[in-house]
């Protein structure tokens, strides 16, 4: 199916590694021009722009701390002017910091509150008034299912991923009248590098969870997400889709 990305631009934060590469993967792979967004120091970002340069796609390297307001308004600030223009973000930044709540120190909430939840408001925050002006435009942000049902050691990162809902279909509600879709993908465990330094037994529970037996690859998180960037979504605005494999039922 022709998703009809072709010259659109897209920002990702989150993009050099996991479900953000495998974002910027899917989204070149439909013709879209990609600015790809990564913490300050980022040693994935240059090789990533590199590899889908090669591939034929248009892609720029940025630097940006997600929760600095004025780092992101810069970022889309650079975007625009070196890709012509914005239509899409996807909001995908996002970092751990797992504690039971009683051991879990003001900065390990702080961060993750900062990373998650901030700073996909700080980006959408920038790019409304673009989109609003076009008349058009998607936002997509990357929650969790265990934002939706809570999960020990996590009371942080399990807030910012909840909130993200909230924010979302706030901007939903904001952002609807002038034609403008946001949605939310809730994944549940997936085979990023992040799980790969799990604890097995982790990895066997959460596949045993899954009504389908195993655990998610970034390319099928990734496919969900190209789609609700696409007009063939344009209907779909204020959902929650989890991409869970029935983790969560």
């Amino acid at each position: 199916m022709d998703l009809e990305l072709r010259a659109k631009v897209a920002l990702i934060t989150g993009a050099g590694r996991g479900i953000g590469a495998a974002i910027a993967e899917a989204l070149a792979a439909e013709g879209a021009k990609l600015a790809l967004v990564d913490r300050p120091g980022s040693r994935d970002l240059g090789p990533l722009a590199a590899r889908l340069a090669e591939a034929g796609a248009t892609a720029v390297a940025l630097e940006a701390d997600v929760a600095d307001p004025v780092a992101a308004r810069s970022a889309v600030d650079s975007a625009v002017e070196k890709l012509g223009g914005l239509e899409i973000l996807v909001s995908n930044a996002g970092i751990t910091r797992d504690r039971v709540s009683w051991k879990m120190s003001d900065e390990d909430w702080d961060q993750v509150l900062a990373v998650n939840l901030k700073g996909a408001f700080n980006f959408a925050r920038a790019v409304a008034p673009i989109l609003r002006r076009q008349e058009s435009g998607k936002i997509v942000a990357i929650s969790s299912i265990n934002g939706l049902r809570g999960k020990f050691g996590q009371a942080n990162y399990a807030a910012s991923k909840a909130g993200l809902v909230g924010l979302c279909k706030t901007l939903a509600r904001e952002l609807g009248r002038y034609g403008v879709n946001v949605n939310v993908v809730a994944p549940g465990m997936v085979l990023t590098e992040m799980a790969a330094g799990l604890p097995e037994e982790i990895i066997q529970r959460a596949s045993d969870e899954s009504a389908l037996g195993r655990l998610a690859r970034p390319e099928e998180v990734a496919e969900v997400v190209a789609f609700l960037c696409s007009e063939r979504a344009r209907h779909l605005t204020g959902q929650v889709l989890r991409v869970d494999g029935g983790q969560y039922l």
